[in-house]
């Protein structure tokens, strides 16, 4: 139950931050549910092998590097879908850091 309403509040939280960006776009409630499911399988699956193939560089920026991780998976995301669209990098980047500060934000008042 509690991974069902994870994925609801990051599904809304989608919507949020496409209504926030202009840069990016979501289809409707449909397309965020299947984004935030594809968003979090990579983060899943992709995003740990990117880490350890980028340890070198994450050390040298000090952790910065991961900044650029995240947006490239949520660009990614983006690529491969077709209700769920980003604009570009930067757009991505500034995506991926409104979409993490959001869900961290609902998933703290639903104390999840």
């Amino acid at each position: 139950m509690t991974l069902l309403l994870i994925w609801l509040l990051n599904a809304v939280a989608l919507l949020a931050v496409a209504y926030l960006l202009p840069g990016i776009t979501v289809a409707g409630f449909g397309s965020a549910l299947i984004a935030a499911l594809v968003l979090g399988l990579l983060n899943a699956i992709v995003k740990p092998i990117l880490i350890v193939l980028t340890i070198p560089i994450t050390i040298i920026t000090l952790g910065l590097f991961l900044l650029v991780i995240n947006a490239l998976v949520f660009w990614f995301a983006g690529s491969i879908l077709s209700g769920f669209k980003v604009a570009g990098f930067w757009w991505a980047l500034g995506g991926a850091l409104l979409y993490s500060i959001i869900t961290g934000l609902l998933a703290s008042v639903f104390s999840l």
